[in-house]
């Protein structure tokens, strides 16, 4: 007995055989790292395909915000009861135009009623704001008249030069009503240069940098009415495109006056 445990031992001393039976072939290992891959790239596509779709469900909702909030800045500088069009419908395009401190080019928006314009909303920079440039939007009846004015971006400093805030302060309101025709060109300055506009509290650089860009949007626009009250309503912004004074030989030169250098 002790002969024939020996002689199965020796032909298969430690198991072989069972473990043979047990270990995985190479065959299945590979089914494994295939079914493993095959999983991952599921689970990838799906999760790619639901980041997709939760994007466009929200892409229209953050769309329908985004217009929402610019009909409200044009809201508050263009009266109501003085246009029946759709403000972000009927837009236009200008070029670059240094007058209005634009680099490139921006979107402007006509007010109509019954398909006569009433009040122009114009892109404007004022590039030499205390912290950096300040954008803002200035509205201009058709007689040349200041209806409002909004800033819409800016980095002046908290508790002085953030005060042309309507949330801050009322002072961005002085604007209202005035035009070249009401208030001379002298006085198209802050107190403190001898001018007629208030200057903040603290805050001189960041005042005096929008009322010489209010008065230059003014310039910009008694030069370009005609223009102006030329474009067709209606049109789509590609096809509306304005070019600035600088850019057109005939314009009036008598229109080109700029305030007087200011000092700090």
């Amino acid at each position: 007995m002790k002969k024939e445990a020996h002689n199965v031992n020796h032909l298969d001393p430690v198991g072989e055989h069972a473990l043979l039976e047990d270990a995985p072939s190479e065959t299945s290992m590979k089914n494994s790292i295939f079914r493993a891959a095959l999983g991952l790239g599921l689970f990838a596509i799906i999760t790619a395909g639901l980041i997709a779709l939760t994007q466009l469900i929200t892409e229209d909702k953050i769309a329908l915000q985004i217009k929402k909030a610019r009909s409200k800045a044009l809201l508050e500088i263009v009266p109501l009861n003085s246009f029946n069009n759709d403000l972000l419908e009927d837009a236009f395009w200008l070029k670059a135009t240094k007058e209005l401190g634009l680099e490139e080019a921006s979107e402007a928006f006509v007010a109509s009623q019954n398909g006569q314009a009433s009040h122009f909303i114009l892109p404007v920079i004022a590039p030499e704001g205390y912290s950096g440039p300040i954008k803002l939007i200035v509205s201009i009846n058709t007689s040349g008249i200041v209806n409002g004015v909004r800033v819409i971006e800016h980095k002046e400093t908290p508790g002085l030069g953030d005060k042309i805030d309507t949330k801050k302060s009322d002072w961005i309101l002085g604007f209202n009503g005035k035009s070249l025709d009401n208030t001379s060109s002298d006085a198209w300055h802050v107190k403190k240069d001898g001018g007629q506009f208030d200057q903040l509290t603290g805050a001189t650089i960041t005042p005096r940098a929008i009322v010489r860009s209010v008065y230059q949007s003014l310039v910009y626009f008694r030069a370009q009415q005609s223009s102006l009250l030329g474009q067709s309503l209606g049109h789509t912004a590609s096809e509306q495109v304005l070019t600035t004074p600088e850019q057109q030989a005939h314009s009036p030169k008598k229109l080109q006056q700029t305030p007087k250098q200011e000092g700090e």
